[in-house]
């Protein structure tokens, strides 16, 4: 469906088209990252107006949805919805719901209830839940504590200590309602990102847009540069959040529901023996995947990124209009057929 070709070198910006256009940038910080915006616009002052349309969009979803804010509708939620059906938003509704629908098609890879524990780490103070309370919660993590009742508007948690955390499809979802407001406006070229979730509007006037893949292990490079237009793109590494604990093993936030640990990636030591190599083979620490909309895409970078290898790229090729780009613990990038050979 893609024929991409991964291109390892930068591009200079072009400025075809009308001379009185030109391109209009913002960058903020908002849902714990940075949001990036660039539109192709002939009027400057509307072009201050869309984009403080778009912020104010991002800092609304942030209100709604940060499990940090103690007045938002989820933090109510998790609150409330363990002692009984409360009513929540149709927003949160539909997320809720595709959460599950991802839940089931990787029976349980991807799975917002992993908060219940995960929501114990705090990776700015290295701290994280220890293996008692770790296994005396496990039992109430899992999405079918999740009631979820489309038709009344409620939401119930089974299991009184459940709790959720949409840090999985959030992003994507807000990059989507971004580009939902853009086109409203009329842009026809854009780039819209929330930290590891992009979509595009259009090309790059006249050239696609040229979008990075970040090196898991070296901030300052990209592991691989990819031409894109009108699409979405989300990256899952353990490089995002992340602390080294004192047995050299990289906690990060992207947690294995099924032990209510983060996923195991890799241990920080850079020599490792042969059968330890062998142990990573399926073991990710970036993936990436395209798709139309980044409703679908951040979820199911998380969900490759639980499976691992084989099993997340067996995810992808059933998943009828998506793509993949994977990078295992020893380094190795792996892609989904539609990908071709680069």
């Amino acid at each position: 469906m893609y024929p991409i070709r991964l291109l390892m070198f930068a591009c200079s910006l072009i400025g075809a088209g009308a001379t009185h256009a030109e391109w209009h940038y913002d960058k903020q910080a908002i849902m714990g990252t940075e949001v990036h915006l660039q539109i192709w616009h002939e009027d400057k002052a509307q072009a201050t107006q869309i984009t403080r349309a778009v912020m104010d969009e991002f800092r609304r979803i942030d209100g709604a949805l940060s499990p940090y804010k103690e007045d938002s509708e989820l933090s109510e939620v998790n609150r409330t919805a363990g002692k009984g059906a409360v009513k929540v938003s149709d927003e949160l509704a539909r997320i809720v719901d595709k959460s599950l629908f991802y839940s089931r098609q990787t029976d349980g890879a991807f799975d917002i209830t992993y908060a219940t524990v995960g929501s114990l780490y705090n990776f700015r103070e290295k701290k994280q839940a220890d293996k008692k309370t770790t296994d005396s919660l496990l039992e109430a993590v899992g999405y079918e504590h999740i009631e979820l009742d489309r038709e009344s508007g409620t939401l119930r948690f089974a299991d009184h200590r459940t709790k959720i955390d949409l840090g999985g499809i959030a992003k994507g979802y807000a990059v989507d309602r971004a580009v939902d407001i853009l086109k409203q406006y009329g842009v026809t070229n854009a780039n819209v990102s929330a930290g590891g979730d992009a979509r595009l509007i259009g090309d790059k006037r006249g050239k696609p847009w040229l979008v990075g893949i970040r090196h898991p292990r070296d901030k300052s490079k990209n592991a691989a540069v990819i031409p894109l237009e009108n699409t979405a793109l989300s990256t899952s590494g353990d490089y995002e959040r992340f602390f080294i604990d004192d047995d050299d093993h990289r906690v990060h936030h992207i947690f294995n529901p099924a032990t209510g640990k983060p996923t195991d990636s890799a241990t920080q030591h850079s020599g490792q023996s042969s059968d330890a190599q062998n142990e990573d083979v399926q073991k990710l620490i970036s993936v990436s995947v395209i798709g139309p909309q980044g409703f679908d895409t951040d979820p199911l970078s998380t969900s490759v990124f639980v499976l691992g290898k084989s099993k997340g790229l067996a995810l992808i090729e059933r998943m009828n209009g998506f793509e993949a780009i994977v990078i295992d613990a020893n380094r190795r990038m792996y892609f989904s057929s539609g990908l071709g050979n680069p």
